[in-house]
């Protein structure tokens, strides 16, 4: 962990000095952008929070949401009963965002949203895959650890005080920058597969049939990617469908 940090910390001030080098910049703007992004890699869990609660107020203010009495809400409804009501301990809100777009997304304050356009393609077993795969990655760390990754890359270019905390030193278009870097995060293949582990074991747990998780897969690689999409962040292969198929053959 120790590496990681000086590691984020001289990629930032080696860009600084870059940039300084191009013409007149604030001293003091420079020191502070690289402690902000030094910063990004000792978040706590309390930043984490914080600022998950900031991207989610942000993206749920540039969707439209469905109703609660929508056929989509419902739908979800049901869903979030099989699933659970928390993330480790963390109560967990759930929300459809009425798009085109086919994506789904947890962050670590409990924050699910599952796009409209997903839900149109699958079923509910398998939207129940993908939402307990994406909840897996929240439960796994994963997303944490993509949320260092946007808060530094922000934190290279921020020139503000950071003395209301890591989430006041975001401005308004940083905060809408980082939220898309955070959904749109790409994880490493072997936390995909946790991931997917994640949510098998969790339908298990449950008594429910994890067999969505196959279908989910075969039908996002037979589809069309595009912006904001789980297609591109979350790339489906034969070889996870193969993988859960064959715990639910082995019955583990």
């Amino acid at each position: 962990m120790k590496q990681y940090r000086l590691v984020i910390a001289a990629s930032a001030f080696a860009l600084l000095a870059a940039c300084s080098s191009v013409g007149n910049v604030d001293p003091s703007a420079l020191i502070q952008s690289g402690q902000l992004a030094t910063q990004a890699a000792t978040l706590s869990d309390t930043d984490v929070r914080a600022l998950s609660d900031k991207s989610c107020a942000q993206l749920d203010s540039e969707n439209k949401i469905a109703a609660p009495n929508s056929k989509y809400q419902k739908r979800l409804d049901k869903i979030a009963a099989q699933l659970g009501d928390n993330i480790n301990g963390t109560p967990v809100n759930y929300k459809v965002y009425l798009t085109k777009d086919v994506n789904a997304w947890a962050m670590a304050n409990g924050c699910v949203r599952v796009y409209s356009g997903l839900m149109d393609m699958m079923n509910d077993s398998e939207v129940r895959g993908v939402v307990g795969h994406e909840m897996g990655h929240v439960a796994l760390g994963h997303t944490k650890k993509a949320m260092q990754v946007a808060y530094a890359t922000s934190a290279v270019r921020s020139v503000a005080s950071s003395t209301g905390g890591v989430a006041a030193a975001l401005s308004g278009s940083q905060l809408g920058e980082f939220s898309e870097k955070l959904i749109n995060a790409q994880f490493s293949q072997a936390q995909e597969s946790a991931a997917d582990d994640y949510s098998f074991d969790l339908q298990k747990k449950k008594k429910l049939d994890p067999s969505g998780l196959v279908t989910a897969f075969n039908k996002l690689a037979q589809a069309d990617g595009g912006k904001s999409s789980i297609l591109s962040s979350h790339p489906a292969s034969p070889a996870r469908a193969q993988h859960i198929q064959q715990r639910i053959a082995s019955n583990q």
